[in-house]
């Protein structure tokens, strides 16, 4: 498998192993390492409209996001919601992230967004249109914002879009 190839398949497309790897690496980082408590498998994955885009290497799944469809926008008109974006401790400092909001925006950036970050992230969404609202609010013990980005009606009229530069 090359090294930063990146998959995008819906809850009935994906393997067993891609299950177990995918959920291995958000076992690893969201309850091993941030000793996060909420419930992670909350029933979205098997959404029919839940994309899982992941980067995978000879390890496995190296880094990974969902995106999600609601029904009703939690903010604006952004019914599409990006979350659990990971990556594998090893992977870090690579733009694996980088990739896989690239690969988002490629193929569903005509949809406004909408993503909740861990504070210190926030950056890194920031170079792909998204910006902050609301106020800092904890989500299970850690720092979060609210962030959101139009669709591409809005990029065309400079929304700040990503450069594709790599920081």
């Amino acid at each position: 498998m090359p090294h930063n190839s990146v998959f995008r398949k819906s809850w009935s497309e994906l393997t067993t192993d891609e299950v177990y790897e995918i959920a291995r690496l958000r076992t690893n980082v969201f309850y091993r390492e941030q000793h996060v408590d909420d419930d992670e498998l909350d029933g979205r994955d098997r959404e029919s409209h839940t994309v899982h885009v992941w980067i995978g290497d000879e390890r496995g799944a190296a880094a990974y996001l969902r995106v999600l469809r609601d029904a009703v926008p939690e903010h604006r008109d952004a019914r599409t919601v990006i979350g659990r974006v990971v990556v594998r401790a090893d992977r870090r400092g690579e733009g694996l992230a980088q990739l896989l909001m690239d690969e988002v925006l490629r193929t569903m950036g005509e949809s406004p967004m909408l993503l909740h970050a861990q504070e210190y992230i926030t950056p890194l969404y920031a170079k792909f249109g998204f910006v902050p609202f609301g106020e800092v609010y904890e989500e299970a013990g850690i720092p979060h914002l609210s962030m959101y980005r139009g669709g591409a009606a809005s990029d065309a009229r400079g929304a700040g879009t990503h450069t594709g530069k790599q920081p």
